[in-house]
């Protein structure tokens, strides 16, 4: 559960990172809005991690 909190975390922060310094001022779907990137980011930290099978 700690590892699935982190890593949305994480992501969360990267997506604002990524807007802040490469996102773009046009119409851009994931990278025109802080609130897209940060939650596209916080998505795909969910998803890396998420638990998987051993």
């Amino acid at each position: 559960m700690k590892k699935l909190i982190l890593f949305t975390v994480a992501g969360s922060l990267v997506g604002v990172f990524y807007y802040y310094f490469i996102g773009c001022n046009n119409s851009c779907a994931i990278t025109g809005s802080p609130i897209n990137s940060t939650t596209y980011g916080a998505a795909l930290g969910f998803i890396l991690g998420f638990p998987t099978e051993k």
